[in-house]
């Protein structure tokens, strides 16, 4: 008998403004602050990616940011941002090894930054220079780890 292999089917879409319940309420609550920095810390923040499991390794991830790129670096550009960061699990290779080759790279170690696991797992920082840092000392590498309530300074 032949092997049938099931592969799930994925499209994409123009995003609803009701697909947000679907995904995720973290900036739907009172406590969430937005802090987008002043001078060379003038930047863009990416929260989160994720794809369920069944249809990661499917480049959905890195469409979603691409996407993100193309539609926001307008936005920054137009307010001259320096960066674009985000934080991923420094066990998260593959994540990591996704970032890398869109151009993101590592600034510096958040330790303890995911507190709230049992094991407290460090975070890299990652970082992606935009037109207006032409010496690109945005992600020049920290030579130190940081904690999470430095990141702010």
């Amino acid at each position: 008998l032949p092997l049938l292999l099931l592969v799930p089917m994925t499209s994409t879409r123009k995003f609803r403004c009701d697909d947000l319940f679907r995904f995720n309420n973290v900036n739907l609550d009172v406590l969430t602050e937005t802090a987008e920095g002043k001078g060379e810390n003038w930047h863009g923040h990416v929260t989160a990616v994720t794809v369920a499991p069944e249809f990661r390794r499917l480049g959905l991830a890195k469409n979603l940011m691409d996407y993100l790129e193309n539609s926001s670096w307008g936005f920054m550009l137009r307010y001259d941002g320096y960066f674009v960061d985000l934080f991923v699990r420094v066990s998260n290779t593959p994540a990591i090894g996704m970032y890398e080759k869109i151009g993101y790279s590592v600034y510096r170690r958040v330790i303890g930054y995911y507190s709230g696991d049992d094991d407290g797992e460090d975070a890299f920082d990652m970082r992606k220079a935009l037109s207006r840092d032409k010496d690109k000392k945005s992600i020049i590498p920290l030579p130190y780890p940081v904690m999470p309530d430095s990141l702010m300074d």
